[in-house]
């Protein structure tokens, strides 16, 4: 929560538990003395956090009774409603921004937004596929208009459970916007709507800007059983590599856990590489924690970059290197995609890629002596 004003940390992490549908219509809010006590703020703080929440609609005051989510007056069945299926929306930053302006963008036009309601106790743990799939019959149900989809990724079964929720879905005739990721390996497509990043005009500025910088020798690191926008960042960096005549290592890629000393042991033997490029900022910041207990010096020895710049990219002991995610681009993007795929079903299915951005920080090595 550092680098950002109390109230906004906590306006964002309030946020993400309504999204992730930790509360209801029913159940109230904590009291403002009991979030004093749980973020070790004063009370004005958290009255400060919680007017932004009901400024934005989200929440009501009950005089005499406390704080609910709010519940629109004209709200009946007759209110188009949508729904959000997101995963890894209590562990990954860049679905909190996206699903909280999909959820602002519905409520200013007047839509209802479906995110689980009292079926996620669990704020910040992650939604199991069978969860999910609870989660799509009771939208089918309600007859939700339409579902916004991140798909499954980090487990075995991850694209036989993304194929059953959007055929289910697909079956009932509601729409299906994917966000960030589609259902099948890359460079396949879907027959669904999918709105992110260009994931590899991505890997590609982050491999011409480590070559620019003079490296030759770089190496690729990503979790075993991520999602397809890994391979397109991946291409795009070998399609860089190739295009500055640099040859393709057969070491170049390697899927494992960055967090154990083993795997970072074998990916630094003998100082093969000089550059990693890492499929997101998570994985670059653990690396960069297994890359210190080594006494291997970033950017000295290594010049590390990761992907999505999320907010501790700039609290890690050496800043990171990334490519920004336009997350509230995506959400607009993605909210007028649902509009048009409802009015026009017909409508032959888009992929509206966002531009990335590169954000040069010191853990590249750009700043480096020459």
């Amino acid at each position: 929560m550092k680098n950002q004003p109390r109230h906004q940390a906590i306006y964002r992490e309030l946020l993400s538990e309504i999204l992730a549908g930790k509360y209801d219509h029913v159940n109230r809010l904590p009291s403002d003395a009991q979030l004093v006590k749980r973020f070790g703020v004063s009370r004005p703080t958290v009255a400060r956090a919680l007017q932004d929440l009901k400024l934005q609609g989200i929440l009501e005051r009950r005089v005499g009774s406390g704080t609910y989510l709010r519940k629109d007056k004209g709200e009946s069945s007759s209110v188009r409603q949508l729904g959000l299926i997101v995963p890894g929306l209590g562990s990954i930053e860049i679905f909190e921004v996206i699903c909280g302006e999909l959820a602002s963008l519905a409520r200013v036009h007047n839509l209802g937004m479906h995110w689980g309601g009292s079926t996620r106790p669990r704020s910040g743990a992650s939604m199991s596929i069978e969860e999910a799939e609870e989660l799509c019959e009771r939208f089918i149900e309600k007859e939700v208009s339409g579902v916004f989809f991140a798909p499954f990724e980090h487990t075995t079964d991850n694209e036989a459970g993304n194929q059953r929720i959007t055929g289910r879905l697909s079956h009932a005739g509601i729409p299906v916007v994917l966000l960030d990721r589609d259902i099948c390996p890359f460079p396949q497509r879907s027959n669904f709507d999918l709105v992110g990043i260009d994931n590899f005009a991505g890997g590609y500025l982050l491999a011409e800007h480590l070559i620019k910088l003079g490296t030759r020798r770089l190496a690729f690191v990503t979790r075993p059983l991520s999602a397809t926008t890994a391979d397109a960042r991946k291409a795009g960096a070998v399609a860089a590599m190739l295009a500055h005549s640099i040859a393709v290592p057969r070491d170049f890629f390697h899927a494992g856990d960055p967090s154990e000393t083993k795997f970072i042991r074998k990916l630094t033997a003998g100082r093969p590489h000089d550059a990693v490029i890492c499929t997101n900022d998570h994985t670059a910041a653990q690396l960069l924690q297994a890359l210190t207990r080594l006494d291997i010096k970033i950017p000295q020895d290594l010049r590390v970059v990761g992907f999505d710049d999320v907010r501790f990219a700039t609290l890690l002991s050496v800043p990171l290197t990334t490519i920004q995610q336009p997350c509230r681009d995506i959400a607009l993007t993605a909210f007028n995609a649902m509009r048009e795929r409802i009015a026009d079903p017909t409508l032959p299915s888009r992929s509206l890629m966002l531009a990335p951005k590169l954000i040069v920080r010191e853990s590249c090595g750009a700043y480096l002596p020459r």
